[in-house]
């Protein structure tokens, strides 16, 4: 017996009404998000953003950026617990529109769920909205699909792109890289979104840990340490980059290849760096891995951040301002080390991509 209205879209796993329910339930929390710039409501076709004010620049560039958080989402979705994976992925985007030095306009972001439940689509946009908000851009547009026999009803995965703005003399590099830039780190939150398909087979699969469970070392349960949201960097670092004080010449935002080759990737190929780990002590969580899973020290430093999220290469000479201003912000920053003269030495990691200089990690961490 068939139905004599015909199959819906429902019938196929496609709930409309629940999308739209779930843009009314985001929208007080992407109004928290916006720009004087941003043009209309939200809910149009696209975003609409006046970019009129880049006249004041003598050559704007725009810089575009887009990325997610990986299998971070898993723990989100064991511990049912959204309203922080949207801060993550901004920090994804922004971070790395900032390394150029590139002031973050706006984003949008694209949620894929097995099934539209509207109170959590509102909670993962909350992040998101919350996550521009730290990071000074705004919240532009974004879209909810719905993937029955995709995706598991309650999978999901949400990507972002975004869109900043910088002008060419400003522009940081490997260009203005010099021997004897100071290598400051600045402390991660965690493990922020890389390497989590290792931290979860090691944890939860090898030591058959529960999320639930209460680690000593981290002072709190591991889910709760693992869904810690990652930092976002984005005005610490304008703020040195646009400081008359502190003269920047690079950033490296420390993701996916961990601190060596991401560091390579924005210095020349005739820059070689000794990053000194005796200079700070990596987070707990990095710890409970290697030992868990007994994980080498090298495989550890090319997977994760080691407790340093972003890195900026100042000259000598403004070293102890930019310390200064990252303090005064509530950053936690060291010295790592300093840019020499490169001698043919290949480094611990070659650069994303493989072009770049040497990064070489020395010393024994605390």
């Amino acid at each position: 017996m068939t139905n004599s209205e015909g199959v819906t879209y429902a019938a196929a796993g496609v709930d409309v009404e629940a999308g739209e329910h779930a843009v009314a339930l985001m929208k007080a929390s992407i109004a928290r998000a916006q720009r004087p710039e941003v043009i209309g409501d939200f809910g149009g076709f696209a975003g609409l953003f006046d970019i009129s004010a880049i006249t004041k620049y003598q050559q704007p560039l725009l810089a575009t950026s887009t990325d997610g958080v990986g299998t971070k989402v898993v723990i989100a979705q064991r511990m049912d617990k959204h309203d922080t994976i949207g801060i993550d992925l901004v920090a994804m985007v922004v971070d790395d529109l900032v390394v150029c030095g590139a002031e973050p306009l706006f984003m949008t972001d694209y949620i894929a769920t097995g099934k539209v439940v509207p109170e959590r689509i509102a909670a993962i946009v909350a992040g998101i909205a919350e996550g521009c908000r730290q990071a000074g851009c705004a919240l532009v547009g974004g879209e909810t699909a719905e993937h029955p026999g995709l995706l598991a009803e309650d999978e999901y995965d949400v990507a972002g792109a975004g869109t900043g703005v910088v002008d060419a003399k400003d522009l940081l590099g490997p260009d203005r890289v010099r021997v004897g830039d100071v290598a400051i780190g600045m402390r991660s939150s965690g493990l922020h979104s890389n390497g989590y398909s290792l931290a979860r087979h090691v944890l939860l699969a090898h030591a058959g840990l529960s999320l639930d469970q209460y680690v000593d070392e981290l002072a709190r349960t591991l889910g709760e340490e693992l869904l810690e949201p990652t930092r976002i960097y984005s005005l610490d670092c304008l703020d040195l980059a646009r400081s008359s004080d502190v003269d920047v010449h690079a950033f490296s935002h420390v993701t996916g290849g961990g601190l060596a080759a991401n560091l390579a990737r924005v210095i020349p190929d005739n820059i070689h760096i000794r990053i000194d780990r005796s200079t700070w002590t990596p987070s707990p969580i990095f710890d409970v891995i290697r030992r868990e899973g007994s994980v080498a020290q090298a495989e550890l430093e090319k997977t994760f951040n080691m407790g340093v999220g972003m890195i900026a290469l100042v000259g000598p000479e403004s070293a102890d301002a930019a310390l200064s201003r990252l303090a005064a912000r509530g950053v936690d920053a060291w010295v790592l080390g300093e840019a020499e003269q490169r001698s043919g030495q290949a480094g611990d990691a070659p650069a994303k991509g493989g072009t770049g200089g040497s990064v070489e990690l020395t010393g024994t961490a605390r």
